[in-house]
């Protein structure tokens, strides 16, 4: 027997009843060919990685045998682009079940790529190859780099052939598997709020927190809600933080892309920064840079504003909006401690580690070196030779001579300098190895994926692919 398909099951949010949800069936597809399976998460989830066979995942998540509970087309709306949408839902994906890992956590297997649902809008459901390609492997990069985010349990190639505007076509489909918290998003309570229905809302809310946020559920009512808004407040600050620190564009952050658990997911047009820069933008549609890299901070924060809006039946709006205001107090500190670790500092900060951090943004902005080449290049020459002067380090190793050559770049090293002092000698070795894990040198930037998708095109080699992927789970 199938030990997926024997799984401990849940139906949490089936539960809630069909004013959420549409029971959906799966598209059939002509093949199923496993192209990738994540043995990591069927550990989370207590299997043995051995007794389960690619065969396994083409029949569970390629071929959709049902595991004895109908599989749910969520029902959401959202402000996309900043104009309110009543017409979304899940349109190429569902629910296709709820489990419990080996801690007792409740988490979502959803599709994408599965099939029409009554929410597909004209579409035809389907994934193309590359996307499914591209969403295995942010998830697992931004997971490696310490970002609270879904991961692909699987993808299937389904035998296809896809017409889409911004890939060449006809193109390769594909099917996955998220591994998420939860597919309830920012927008689910939205949906309720345009049909006026508070009972809906409230009954939604409590589940949420009887399953993600149970350390509330002992509260009383109305402070048990203002706390959930709160704390859901630091979860997004924090999250968009993390994607600050580690250079990371989500491109689409409409209500609908949004975790009610403050976990990130959805990687469509995603990207990397090539070079700090607060105006690139990852979506090619996104024609004013609405999500822009640096625009993120504020749109997630007014995502929590727009949310106030369909809470405000259930939640007193002044606790809300006081909760709110508190946005910055957890990401400036948090954003702050991931960077001074990318410059193999751990602690609190500063007044010179404040004016470290300012010096190394402007030192980026003026030369454009690579975002993420820098600190590679900055934990390399101080693993090899941090014993010497900095200054050193830096000159005689030339990683790095667009910076060495900047005017910036004596100010910086001082302020590098001087944040190094206040060290123990006996600590260098620490910041030596926190650069180390701070800074992976292999980073998803687009030419990178184009190089590994080019021979699964070519020549259907899926080896660089692999490749890549295990250096990303290495760190390396």
């Amino acid at each position: 027997m199938n030990p997926i398909l024997i799984l401990n099951y849940e139906t949490a949010l089936e539960s809630l009843g069909a004013d959420y949800y549409d029971d959906v069936v799966a598209a059939e597809f002509p093949q199923q060919i496993l192209r990738f399976r994540n043995d990591d998460l069927l550990v989370q989830l207590g299997l043995d990685p051995t007794e389960v066979s690619d065969e396994h995942f083409t029949e569970a998540f390629g071929k959709f045998v049902n595991p004895a509970h109908p599989f749910l087309a969520l029902r959401y709306h959202g402000y996309q682009f900043g104009e309110y949408n009543p017409g979304l839902g899940d349109g190429r994906g569902f629910l296709y079940g709820q489990v419990r890992d080996i801690d007792e956590e409740l988490y979502d297997f959803g599709t994408k790529g599965s099939g029409r649902t009554p929410y597909s809008r004209g579409g035809d459901g389907m994934l193309t190859l590359k996307g499914g390609v591209r969403e295995v492997l942010a998830a697992e990069a931004l997971h490696q780099m310490g970002v609270r985010t879904s991961r692909c349990l699987s993808m299937v190639e389904t035998g296809l052939d896809l017409w889409r505007g911004d890939e060449p076509s006809p193109t390769r489909s594909s099917v996955m598997v998220r591994f998420s918290r939860s597919h309830i998003r920012f927008g689910t309570f939205e949906r309720l709020n345009y049909l006026k229905r508070p009972d809906l809302s409230r009954k939604l809310l409590d589940h949420v927190i009887s399953y993600y946020y149970s350390h509330l559920s002992k509260l009383e009512g109305g402070e048990r809600y203002a706390r959930f808004y709160a704390e859901l407040v630091q979860k997004v600050a924090e999250l968009v933080a993390q994607w600050m620190a580690v250079g990371f564009c989500h491109a689409v952050l409409n209500t609908d892309n949004m975790s009610i658990t403050g976990e990130s997911f959805d990687y469509g047009p995603y990207a990397f920064l090539p070079t700090y820069n607060p105006d690139f933008t990852a979506a090619y549609f996104d024609h004013y840079g609405r999500y822009s890299y640096g625009n993120q901070p504020g749109i997630c924060k007014l995502n929590l504003e727009l949310l106030q809006q369909p809470l405000g039946a259930i939640i007193d709006p002044a606790e809300m909006t006081t909760a709110l205001a508190k946005f910055e107090d957890y990401y400036f500190p948090a954003y702050k401690k991931l960077m001074l670790q990318k410059l193999g500092l751990t602690g609190d900060t500063t007044p010179v580690r404040d004016e470290l951090l300012v010096a190394t943004l402007q030192l980026l902005a003026d030369t454009q070196v690579g975002y993420h080449q820098f600190f590679f290049d900055l934990s390399q020459a101080f693993k090899l030779r941090w014993q010497l002067d900095l200054n050193l380090i830096l000159n005689e190793t030339e990683l790095m001579p667009e910076i060495v050559g900047n005017s910036g770049y004596h100010k910086w090293l001082q302020l590098y300098h001087q944040a190094l002092s206040d060290l123990p000698e006996s600590e260098l070795n620490s910041v030596s190895n926190m650069l180390d894990r701070s800074n992976p040198q292999t980073i998803l930037l687009r030419p990178q994926i184009e190089a590994i998708w080019e021979p699964i095109t070519q020549d259907n080699n899926w080896e660089p692919f692999y490749a890549l992927l295990a250096k990303i789970r290495a760190g390396n």
